[in-house]
């Protein structure tokens, strides 16, 4: 799909990945980018800096997500492109709060099925429309110290997959994205603070920019390719772990006993 004259919606976009694809959709001549946030004004301060359009948004709640789509097509008529982007870490283990596992699905899983029944209906009335779920490398692979990070992205990706095989004879598009690490706060923070996790996945490859994330996604909307992950290492990763499982599944523990 070429994004030049199409209507794009972010959510989780003032900041991070977010954020970078918000300017990379609007310098690729995007009709307008709306972005959306939990925090209202960092999603207004990411609109103001692209002429975009700001919209506070808890990803979690359905119906907010259901009449900010509404509120969007009404006032430009369609959504082209929805990125489901909104994410969170817990490093946590299997001993996390119930609170904690049942945030991360809402906001790794969930969000991405109440975005898509909000814009499906149209995008299938008129024959098109593209859905670009972010996930994570540890849908693919995993991420140690964090339980239920891991296994919501692992959900995540099964989602988006779903959503492929479901509706892409349609005119849906669907992406899903993979990186490894990546130079925001979601990586860093738990990073400067000794976290098994961020250790694990600044050990496993080069920590990119989100300019660089971005700048994958868009390549990979253009070619419509379902799975988009900007560190190569990811798919040398996932092909070992479908290969042989067990050796992967030692190294991972190699590298966590440095």
């Amino acid at each position: 799909m070429d994004i030049e004259g199409k209507v794009v919606m972010v959510t989780g976009a003032g900041s991070g990945i977010g954020a970078a694809m918000a300017r990379r959709f609007a310098a690729d001549g995007a009709a307008t980018v709306v972005v959306t946030d939990l925090d209202g004004d960092r999603a207004a301060a990411v609109a103001d800096e692209i002429g975009g359009e700001a919209r506070q948004l808890d990803v979690a709640d359905q119906h907010a997500v259901a009449a900010a789509v509404g509120a969007v097509e009404t006032r430009y008529g369609r959504v082209d492109v929805l990125c489901s982007n909104a994410g969170i870490s817990t490093g946590a283990g299997l001993d996390a709060p119930p609170e904690v596992w049942r945030r991360a699905f809402e906001v790794h899983v969930l969000a991405h099925a109440w975005a898509a029944r909000a814009v499906l209906p149209a995008m299938l009335a008129r024959g098109s429309g593209y859905l670009v779920n972010t996930a994570s490398a540890a849908g693919l692979l995993t991420s140690p110290g964090d339980a239920p990070y891991t296994a919501s992205k692992h959900a995540a990706v099964g989602l988006a997959e779903w959503l492929a095989v479901t509706y892409g004879g349609r005119g849906i598009a669907v992406s899903v994205v993979c990186p490894l690490g990546v130079a925001t706060p979601l990586l860093l923070d738990p990073l400067a603070a000794g976290e098994p996790a961020a250790r694990a996945v600044a050990a496993s490859g080069d920590i990119l920019p989100a300019e660089a994330v971005a700048a994958a996604v868009a390549d990979g909307i253009a070619a419509e390719r379902f799975l988009i992950v900007p560190h190569a290492e990811v798919a040398r990763f996932w092909a070992q772990k479908a290969s042989d499982p067990e050796r992967w599944l030692d190294g991972v523990r190699r590298v966590l006993s440095r």
